[in-house]
């Protein structure tokens, strides 16, 4: 396949694409490209090519050039509602083109007055194509150089290299469901991969989550993948080994749930309340759009809205496999089809998603009619952005018992749970990403309890005894009066454990440790304190960051630090800088795509990369948090240098706004680098914490982002806890203290072997602090000496899982 010059189309200044005001283009939603803002009328062809669309306002032109690429031409933004006015085709669909000859006549003045902007996209509209740019900026006139396109290996039809075929059993117990097709999808992405699975003599792409679901794969199935070229052969090496591995998936035990005439425990627990009927709706939409290119533009911004509120709102695999099926090829193809017929985005994506739903419930397989749900919600997710209006809104009166149909993740998240007692749905299922949900807030839920509940009326008392799967509506008073009784005691039991967590934490032998939360907004200080925390050991900052067009100003941060401290009244606030890059990308920031970016500009990095952002977030540090709270930690140290040059910043930052007080500086031990170093480090650190996830991911080289390989992660493997030895032995050398804020720390059966490696502080999730303190004052040091001493030299994170299991009991 040949590479071909791409020549400057019109007189006018090159710009790089992000400088598009549009985030569609500016986001490389349509494809990689360049931007040219235009001097003169004339618009030519930028190579030899064939025009393949051409619409009557003559606003845009789509070529095909001689290596199959595809180049969007796109003249000025939102010119389609000019309706042609300002514009003259030159060209037919169809017509054959040389490099230099004229395709369009613009009236620049005459669209100038009604577009939003001149600036003209040019993007590659297919993928299998990398456009490498000789020129990025600055003045061009026609037939100046500007890029090269270079078509991929695995591009052209699938015609270039053998076929590869492969056939795999999958043994994963629940087979192919939304987790683990999205992990396979994220790797035929990662590569640019056609690769097909077909069961039988049904096929799917492998980049399709929804496909991949819609083929009913259980348990015990082969499947065959099969592909083409050598990008082909490495995923299908992936995929192959994913799914031999597991398919990503924890291995627990078949547990049979619980459950009573029909209904099951999804979510153990008792609860005593009122019953309160929740309906969600379908919002109204139109069925006609405004045209293409304004319904295509619409969909983009709420899907990209939609990908931006799972990504801030911390939910693990659910995040994960619906950021997916947000990005799902057939779900976008279906929507876009019914767009370029005319039809509204809310109504091309309705009916993308209710198709895809129809597909699982025709495999028969009960828990792909679970993730049905999952499409479901972020269907109306998205037609919630579109329409500026919500599904559900709803006032939960004190300890209701929510009765529904069935329930959405994205309801559950908006249900106000200070009033959540309980709920029971007449569908859905215990392995729902709704009632791993309600698991983990702690709220009792049983599923497939049957129309009949849906009829129970409004404020009638009840309880719900999950954890025996019943709903009783019509509990007699000595029931009740027992239900009663039994709550009592498991709230009292609760409030002991709160009250007991209120003091600092001592081992039973007297050692103290202590037991900070780990924070990202006021409201997680505010439960934090109520909890016990004894302070914040890691503020999450990127939650100023992360979801905007542009940079938090220095007092915005500060006003975000200063509330966030007051709300830990006079306890420590360990502020970490900005950890972004990496699976945090912030679109401002305009970095490059990195093939590697967790190896990459993230972190410190790029803090001391962009020094006008640390210095400002310093600055407003230090405004925000008094000094005898405030201490800052730095994410991604991997050399002494890099702490110097952030403590050189700070001391800056502290003589610009006036400060006498020399604020803590720690690091977080994140690479292998600054374990081995923590001797060294910790005699100019103030002190260090360990971020286990991270030293996990680059201990074990198991990307935390790469669904092949995700499995493998486990904090408790003997390599990682080596790791935080050594960083322990450095601390206490220097006389520092030294900390985890990673998972680890809020897994009770991890916290002796931390506590006996050496480590003297830990933050935890909010909600855990009260049990790791229960956990720690049961403990004695050399015991946890002894035990630690056996977790490092144990050969696998299994085998350090059960000898702590078998201590603690």
């Amino acid at each position: 396949m040949s590479d071909v010059i791409l020549l400057a189309p019109v007189n006018g200044w090159l710009a790089p694409l992000e400088e598009v005001p549009d985030p569609v283009f500016a986001g490389r939603m349509m494809g990689d490209g360049v931007a040219i803002d235009p001097l003169d009328g004339t618009i030519r062809s930028p190579a030899d090519a064939t025009v393949i669309s051409l619409p009557e306002t003559a606003h845009a032109v789509t070529l095909r050039l001689t290596n199959g690429a595809e180049l969007l031409l796109h003249i000025g933004l939102e010119t389609v509602a000019l309706g042609g006015e300002g514009f003259r085709a030159l060209v037919a669909d169809g017509d054959a083109v040389e490099a230099g000859d004229p395709l369009i006549e613009v009236d620049l003045a005459a669209v100038a007055r009604n577009a939003r902007s001149l600036i003209s996209p040019i993007v590659v509209a297919n993928e299998g194509f990398e456009l490498e740019l000789e020129l990025d900026s600055g003045r061009v006139s026609p037939g100046d150089r500007i890029a090269i396109l270079r078509g991929t290996a695995e591009v052209a039809g699938g015609d270039i290299g053998d076929t590869i075929r492969r056939s795999v059993r999958v043994d994963a117990p629940h087979g192919l469901h939304a987790r683990p097709a999205a992990r396979i999808a994220a790797i035929a992405k990662r590569h640019g991969a056609d690769v097909s699975a077909q069961l039988g003599d049904k096929s799917a792409s492998a980049r399709s989550t929804v496909a991949l679901m819609g083929l009913g794969v259980k348990q015990g199935a082969e499947i065959q993948l099969t592909g083409r070229g050598p990008a082909a052969a490495v995923a299908i090496d992936e995929i192959a080994a994913l799914i031999a591995a597991g398919l990503g998936e924890e291995a627990h035990p078949t547990i049979e749930p619980r459950r009573q005439a029909g209904s099951i425990c999804a979510s153990p627990g008792l609860a005593i309340g009122t019953i309160f009927q929740l309906r969600s709706r379908n919002l109204d939409i139109p069925q006609d759009g405004s045209g293409a290119a304004a319904e295509s533009f619409a969909l983009a911004n709420a899907l990209r809205g939609a990908v931006a509120d799972l990504t801030s709102a911390g939910l693990g695999d659910l995040a994960t496999a619906h950021r997916e099926l947000l990005d799902d090829p057939e779900l976008l193809a279906h929507a876009q089809k019914e767009i370029a017929q005319g039809r509204s985005a809310g109504f091309a994506w309705r009916s993308a998603c209710s198709a895809a739903r129809t597909a699982l419930a025709e495999t028969g397989d009960a828990l792909l009619a679970e993730r049905a749900a999952d499409l479901l919600d972020i269907e109306r997710q998205v037609i919630a952005k579109l329409t500026g209006e919500s599904a559900i809104q709803v006032s939960l009166p004190a300890d209701a018992i929510v009765v529904a149909a069935d329930l959405l993740p994205s309801e559950f998240i908006a249900l106000d749970k200070s009033s959540l007692a309980g709920i029971a749905t007449a569908g859905g299922g215990p392995t729902s990403h709704v009632a791993i949900l309600a698991a983990a807030a702690g709220v009792p839920m049983i599923v497939t309890a049957g129309q009949d509940v849906l009829a129970l009326a409004n404020g009638a008392p009840a309880i719900l005894d999950a954890d025996h799967a019943t709903l009783d509506a019509a509990p007699s008073d000595d029931r009740m009066a027992e239900a009663r009784r039994e709550v009592s005691a498991r709230r009292e039991k609760r409030a002991a454990e709160v009250r007991e967590a209120s003091g600092p934490c001592f081992t039973a032998d007297g050692i103290r440790v202590e037991v900070f939360a780990n924070l990202a907004s006021v409201d997680d200080a505010k439960a934090a304190v109520e909890l016990g925390a004894e302070g914040c050991g890691l503020l999450r900052t990127e939650f100023l960051a992360i979801g905007r067009a542009a940079a938090p100003d220095e007092e915005e941060q500060r006003q975000a630090y200063a509330a966030i401290a007051a709300a830990l009244a006079d306890r420590p606030l360990i502020v970490r800088t900005f950890d972004i890059g990496a699976d945090k990308k912030v679109s401002y920031l305009g970095t490059a795509d990195e093939e590697n970016p967790a190896l990459g500009l993230r972190g410190v990095r790029l803090s001391l990369a962009r020094p006008d952002l640390l210095a400002t977030q310093l600055r407003a540090i230090v405004r925000g948090v008094p000094a005898p709270q405030r201490k800052i930690m730095l994410p991604m140290i991997s050399d002494l240098q890099e702490f110097r040059d952030a403590r050189a910043a700070l001391r800056e930052a502290e003589a610009a706004v006036g400060s006498d007080s020399a604020t803590l500086l720690g690091i977080m031990v994140e690479t292998p680098a600054s374990a081995l170093l923590a001797r060294e480090l910790a005699q100019e650190a103030d002190f260090l914490s360990v971020g286990t996830n991270d030293l996990a991911q680059y201990a074990l080289a198991a990307d935390r982002t790469n669904a092949g390989v995700s499995a493998m992660l486990d904090s408790l493997h003997p390599a990682v806890l080596r790791l935080i030895r050594l960083a322990a032995d450095g601390a206490s050398a220097n006389n520092k203290w030294i900390g985890v804020c990673g998972g680890l720390a809020s897994d009770p059966l991890a916290v002796p072997i931390l506590i006996g490696l050496g480590v003297t502080e830990l933050s935890a999730a909010p909600a855990v602090v009260p049990a790791i303190k229960a956990a720690v004052r049961q403990l004695r040091v050399d015991d946890c000496r002894k035990l630690a001493d056996r977790a490092c030299a144990a050969a696998s994170a299994q085998e350090v899982r059960a000898i702590a299991q078998e201590a603690l009991a």
